[in-house]
C-alpha cells in the first residue's frame, strides 16, 4: 500500500476553488481543453484548469526526489512529520532545483527549463488531485514560481474526487516514465520505484513494460539497491551515516559488478562475495569504472596487502556460527572475506567522518581524511599493479586467441566447401589462390615459433617441421 501523508492544509480552500474553475470552463463556450491519463487502467480525460501556483503543494511521495530528500537528516525528519508545513515544501522546492548527485549545485536542466519557460511559457498542463497535490508538474512549478511568484496562474488539469494515494503513485509513474518526457528520474530514484512497484505485489513482466526494459534488468536493479542499502545500514556511525545520494553517479559501476558478481557466483560464491566486496571498496573511493574493472576476487591477498597489510591482512580462520535449537555449527565467511568486509567497512567509516556537513569533530575529521588519503593512495597502487598484470595477460593471449578465430574460420571454409560442392559454385581459381596465401601466412608464422617458443610442444612442433622447412 502506498504510505498516506494527508492533506495540506488548505485543502478545503482548494476543493472549493477547483470547483468554481470547472463550473467555469462547462458553463463557457470557447474550446476546452484537457489531458489523457491513465486512471485505474483505463484512458480518462481530465479538464484543465488554471490555479495560482501559490495554492499548490508539491507532492511529497513524488519519486524524482525520492533518494534526495534523505540527504538531510533534519530536514528529512522534518518532511517525514509534517510534508505540509512551509519548511517542507521548500525543502522540496530545493530538491527539485539541484542536482541528483550533488544537492548542492542547481541541475543545469533545471536551469533549462526556466529559461524554456520564459521563452516559450507552459506548454504542458500539470496535474493535481482536488486538493492541490501535485501529481505531475512539481519542478514546472518551481520554475514558474521562481519566475514569476506564487500568485502566478499555472494549468493544471483536476483528477476525480476519489483519487487516494496509492492512484497518485500509479499515475506518476506512468507519466514520469513516458519515452517524451523531458527529465528522467535519477538512477537511484529509478530503482527506488521499481522496488516499491515490487513492494506492492506488481508482477516483474509488468514492471519491466512500465519502464520499457526487462525483467532481468528490473532484478539487476533490485541487486543494486539491496546492496546499496546494505552499505547504507554498515556505514553507520555516531558521526551518521552515508545517503543515497552518494551512489548516483554509480550506476555503470554497478552493472558492470552485476555481471561480473553473477558469472562468478556460478562457479564459486565465495570468490563472488570477495569480488563484491573488493569492487565495492573502490567505488565507494570513487575510482573510475575502468579501473574497477581490474579488481578480482584475489586482488585483496594478491595486490592491496603488499602495499597495506595491517587493513587487508587475514584475521585467522573462519569462526563457526551455532543454529539454535539444533545443536549444529555452520561455517562462517573466510579469513579473506572477513578481510575484505573489514576493508569496505573501514572505507565506509572514513566516507561518512569525512563527508561535508557530517558532525564528526573537526581533529576526527581531519585524522580520518589522512587516514583515507592513505588507504586510496595504496589502493590505487594496487589497482595500477593489477591492471599491469591484467595487460601482460592480455598480450600472452592475444596470440593464442587469434589462432582459435582463425581455426574457426577454417571450420567455417570446410561446411561453404561442402555445401558448394552440393551446388557445384565453388570458384576454383579463386580458391586455389587463397590457399596458396594461407600456406604463404602458416609459413611465416612457422618461422616466427620457432624463434619464439622455448619449449614447443606437439602443435607447434608439427607447425615448425612441416612448414618451416619451406623457409
Amino acid at each position: 500500500m502506498a504510505q498516506d501523508y494527508g492533506l495540506p492544509p488548505i485543502a478545503e480552500e482548494n476543493r472549493a476553488l477547483v470547483r468554481s474553475r470547472l463550473r467555469e470552463v462547462e458553463d463557457g463556450n470557447g474550446p476546452r481543453e484537457t489531458l489523457t491519463v491513465e486512471w485505474r487502467g483505463q484512458p480518462e480525460h481530465l479538464e484543465v484548469i488554471q490555479m495560482p501556483a501559490g495554492n499548490l503543494y508539491y507532492n511529497p511521495a513524488t519519486h524524482r526526489i525520492r533518494a534526495q530528500s534523505s540527504h538531510d537528516p533534519k530536514q528529512a525528519a522534518a518532511l517525514a512529520d509534517d510534508p505540509w508545513s512551509s519548511e517542507s515544501q521548500a525543502y522540496l522546492d530545493r530538491l527539485l532545483q539541484v542536482l541528483p548527485a550533488d544537492p548542492a549545485r542547481i541541475d543545469p536542466e533545471f536551469d533549462e527549463l526556466v529559461a524554456s519557460l520564459k521563452e516559450y511559457g507552459q506548454t504542458d498542463p500539470g496535474l493535481i488531485t482536488r486538493e492541490g497535490i501535485l501529481v505531475n508538474g512539481n519542478t514546472r512549478r518551481a520554475g514558474l514560481v521562481q519566475l514569476y511568484g506564487p500568485t502566478h496562474e499555472m494549468r493544471v488539469a483536476v483528477l476525480p474526487e476519489s483519487c487516494d494515494w496509492q492512484d497518485i503513485t500509479a499515475i506518476e509513474l506512468s507519466l514520469q516514465l513516458r519515452k517524451e518526457h523531458r527529465r528522467d528520474y535519477s538512477y537511484i530514484n529509478r530503482l527506488l520505484a521499481v522496488q516499491e512497484l515490487v513492494d506492492r505485489g506488481t508482477p516483474l513482466a509488468v514492471i519491466a513494460s512500465i519502464f520499457r526494459t526487462t525483467a532481468e534488468r528490473c532484478r539487476q536493479d533490485q541487486w543494486v539497491l539491496a546492496n546499496i542499502e546494505s552499505l547504507i545500514e554498515r556505514s553507520r556511525s555516531t558521526g551518521g551515516r552515508l545517503s543515497l545520494v552518494a551512489f548516483e553517479e554509480q550506476a555503470e559501476k554497478f552493472r558492470e559488478l552485476h555481471r561480473a558478481y553473477v558469472k562468478q557466483y556460478a562457479t564459486n560464491p565465495e570468490k563472488a562475495e570477495l569480488l563484491l566486496e573488493n569492487r565495492l571498496a573502490a567505488m565507494l573511493f570513487g575510482f573510475a569504472k575502468t579501473d574497477v574493472r581490474f579488481i578480482d576476487h584475489d586482488f585483496n591477498k594478491r595486490y592491496l596487502s603488499k602495499v597495506l597489510p595491517d587493513v587487508s591482512a587475514p584475521a585467522g580462520p573462519a569462526a563457526s556460527t551455532a543454529i539454535p535449537g539444533l545443536g549444529r555449527a555452520v561455517k562462517g565467511p573466510s579469513a579473506d572475506l572477513s578481510a575484505a568486509k573489514t576493508l569496505t567497512d573501514t572505507v565506509l567509516r572514513l566516507r561518512v567522518a569525512t563527508q561535508p556537513g557530517g558532525s564528526v569533530a573537526q581533529e576526527a575529521a581531519d585524522e580520518a581524511q589522512k587516514e583515507a588519503k592513505e588507504l586510496r593512495d595504496a589502493m590505487d597502487k594496487a589497482i595500477t599493479d593489477a591492471g599491469r598484470d591484467a595487460r601482460i595477460r592480455k598480450r600472452k593471449q592475444a596470440a593464442p586467441a587469434r589462432l582459435a578465430d582463425a581455426g574457426r574460420d577454417i571450420e567455417q571454409c570446410v561446411t561453404d566447401l561442402v555445401m558448394s560442392r552440393a551446388q557445384s559454385s565453388l570458384d576454383e581459381d579463386a580458391f586455389d589462390d587463397a590457399v596458396t596465401d594461407l600456406r604463404k601466412k602458416l609459413q611465416k608464422l612457422a618461422l616466427e615459433a620457432k624463434r619464439t617458443v622455448q619449449d614447443p610442444g606437439d602443435g607447434v612442433t608439427w607447425l615448425i617441421e612441416t612448414l618451416g622447412r619451406a623457409r
